[in-house]
């Protein structure tokens, strides 16, 4: 008799490790999601702002939602379907998607993803290391990033998101890959000696995140 394919989650909401054989076996159609809030300045005082972040295991490379101040039913589902547009137009459309029990993850959201023949696996409550990738990326996106801002807007945040995410993606190297960014498919073709006056030094939102590479021939 076969042997069943078990998805995700299927170990009881147990998970056995950083690199669990599971996750290897779906990295590369598995994306986890999560919200995050900001708080905003405004002149009525300090009000929160709601954005969705997606991360793919096997690349390890996030999408992350414009911010809203009320995110609705409307609103996430429509988060939902942009992202797997995009998912789509990179050639990592996802078979799962991994979430919490936020209830801001509304019914139209699983929606958004089962018509797109996807599969809504939710995490079991008080079990965060089930979604540990997405989780130190968002650690990562506040102590590096969000948590040295004050934000005054809507497109303030946005604009810092999006900065952020291109340096993730394009220009921040990861260990789980081998030092590569979530980006790069393979290493570049190179043996030359690199001297310093090779290195260029690239910077976004003023200097806080950089980027060195090799100067363009």
């Amino acid at each position: 008799m076969g042997s069943k394919a078990r998805s995700p989650t299927d170990q009881g909401g147990k998970r056995t490790g950083r690199g669990s054989h599971q996750e290897k076996i779906h990295a590369d159609t598995l994306w986890q999601c999560d919200f995050v809030s900001k708080p905003m300045w405004t002149m009525k005082g300090l009000v929160d702002l709601y954005f969705v972040v997606f991360l793919h295991l096997g690349t390890r490379r996030c999408w992350i939602s414009p911010c809203t101040l009320s995110p609705d039913s409307a609103w996430v589902s429509q988060q939902a379907k942009n992202f797997l547009m995009e998912a789509e137009d990179l050639e990592l459309a996802p078979k799962y998607v991994m979430r919490d029990n936020d209830t801001k993850f509304s019914a139209q959201f699983d929606e958004m993803f089962k018509t797109s023949g996807v599969e809504i696996k939710r995490t079991v409550p008080l079990s965060p290391n089930l979604r540990a990738h997405v989780e130190r990326f968002i650690q990562s996106l506040k102590q590096e990033c969000l948590d040295k801002f004050v934000i005054v807007a809507e497109r303030h945040l946005n604009y810092v998101n999006r900065e952020w995410r291109l340096h993730y993606n394009r220009e921040r190297p990861h260990e789980a890959r081998g030092h590569l960014t979530p980006g790069c498919e393979k290493p570049p073709e190179t043996n030359d000696a690199i001297r310093p006056n090779d290195v260029v030094c690239s910077s976004r939102l003023g200097g806080l995140l950089k980027h060195y590479e090799r100067r363009a021939a």
